[in-house]
């Protein structure tokens, strides 16, 4: 889908910031780009509001007062809320970023920014959900693993295997592509859109993640194989 079809189109944003000039500067400017924008000033407002209505994106401050924003995040993903999570917060310590990543957030921009570049990462991200979420094919079979794009269901044995929104992202990729090796940093760009050094551990710990809910024997895995020196593939063998 074009930036120009996701402009024309109505979207809605939740946006969890507990400072109030800037909940409505992200407010007004993402009206530039047609997404309509509620806000919530508390982590636990913002969980209420993400858990009872449909958003296309939610933008989520991480120093909130209550709930933090890390704590929103772990929330929405383990109840299977996979619309794009963009933080927002003025921390810039590495640690911060790897642990939103790693549980679950889509983005992250750091305070202050720039009103041209925190559009243009939203955009993006609604254009690569919708892409990610678009019926591409119906079904991807390999042994006892099955997973279904378009209803995003994974089941292994005939029974339903609960993955998160970047789980289902990686073993898609994996499955589309039998076979081919992915370097970590690939594995980045192409599920997380990151492309930046030292995050290789996040997909460690995805690959690990996945491998205990699909494979029989983790330690000695069928499907996700690693490649020395590489990274990882899908298996190709029948």
């Amino acid at each position: 889908m074009t930036s120009k079809s996701i402009d024309s189109m109505g979207k809605r944003a939740l946006v969890i910031e507990d400072d109030t000039d800037i909940a409505n500067l992200v407010a007004i400017n993402l009206r530039d780009i047609n997404v309509q924008a509620d806000i919530a000033s508390t982590g636990e407002d913002g969980l209420t509001r993400a858990t009872a209505n449909p958003y296309d994106v939610i933008i989520l401050d991480i120093m909130l007062p209550g709930m933090n924003g890390i704590e929103v995040c772990q929330q929405l993903r383990k109840q299977q809320i996979n619309v794009p999570i963009l933080m927002l917060t003025s921390r810039t310590e590495e640690i911060d970023k790897v642990l939103a990543i790693d549980l679950g957030a889509d983005d992250y921009i750091t305070k202050p920014f720039g009103i041209r570049e925190f559009l243009s990462r939203v955009k993006a991200r609604l254009r690569r959900f919708e892409n990610n979420h678009s019926p591409r094919s119906p079904v991807y079979r390999q042994g006892e693993l099955q997973l279904s794009v378009d209803s995003r269901r994974v089941t292994l044995g005939g029974s339903v295997v609960e993955l998160t929104a970047k789980e289902f992202d990686l073993l898609t990729l994996f499955m589309r592509n039998p076979g081919r090796a992915f370097s970590r940093t690939e594995l980045l760009n192409q599920v997380w859109d990151y492309s930046y050094p030292g995050y290789e551990h996040t997909v460690n710990s995805h690959i690990n993640r996945l491998r205990m809910k699909i494979e029989q024997e983790p330690a000695h895995p069928r499907y996700i194989l690693t490649v020395w020196a590489m990274g990882y593939k899908f298996t190709d063998e029948p």
